[in-house]
């Protein structure tokens, strides 16, 4: 990416520049502290809100657990130290631990991210493509019956290409830009997130 295109995008004050510009600079570090983590996973919930009532079951999810983070990050330093404190009580699956917690955020993180990958790969003016496949593939395999029933429901609701757009003040060069510039990011982010629980030997599939 040329400097002055990224400067360029990261100074327009829309709700994509400012994710884009968070997580690049998280990318770029090798241990990653939680009070910074919660800064950049914080501009997210933005782009929840814009995809309507599809997504608020995910919106209202995230900001919660982001929130929490947000309170534990006064105590606990790392994304490592979430994980030890847990491992040691043994709450890492435990409702409203903060292992938990993180393993929800990490997948609002890589909805967004897949969303953005669909979005880009076709130019269809309905979303719902897009979306659906998003989050069949990211959280649908561990939501129940219900949850997902309600969802399905809402990606009727979904926003066209075009509103989407305008909610979050971008053209099509430069959302493409922009989403890039997260799905680049973010991943190196995700896998980091889930190398901390495979390497205590805690499996993924929940």
């Amino acid at each position: 990416m040329d400097e002055d295109e990224g400067f360029e995008d990261a100074g327009t004050g829309t709700p994509l520049s400012a994710i884009a510009e968070a997580f690049e600079e998280l990318s770029s570090n090798h241990d990653l502290m939680l009070k910074p983590f919660c800064h950049a996973c914080s501009h997210v919930s933005v782009l929840f809100g814009s995809l309507g009532i599809a997504f608020k079951f995910a919106e209202l999810e995230y900001v919660s657990k982001v929130r929490d983070l947000t309170e534990a990050s006064e105590i606990f330093g790392s994304l490592n130290s979430i994980l030890d404190y847990d491992v040691r009580n043994d709450t890492v699956r435990t409702a409203g631990s903060l292992s938990r917690n993180l393993r929800r955020v990490r997948q609002g993180l890589d909805l967004i991210r897949a969303l953005f990958q669909n979005f880009l790969s076709t130019y269809d003016d309905s979303l719902k493509e897009a979306a659906s496949t998003a989050y069949a593939k990211v959280c649908a395999p561990y939501h129940t019956w219900a949850v997902r029933t309600a969802v399905s429901a809402g990606m009727r609701a979904l926003p066209t290409r075009d509103q989407l757009l305008i909610k979050l003040n971008e053209t099509d060069d430069s959302v493409e830009r922009k989403m890039r510039r997260y799905i680049d990011a973010s991943l190196p982010i995700i896998e980091y997130i889930d190398k901390l629980y495979i390497s205590r030997n805690i499996s993924l599939d929940w």
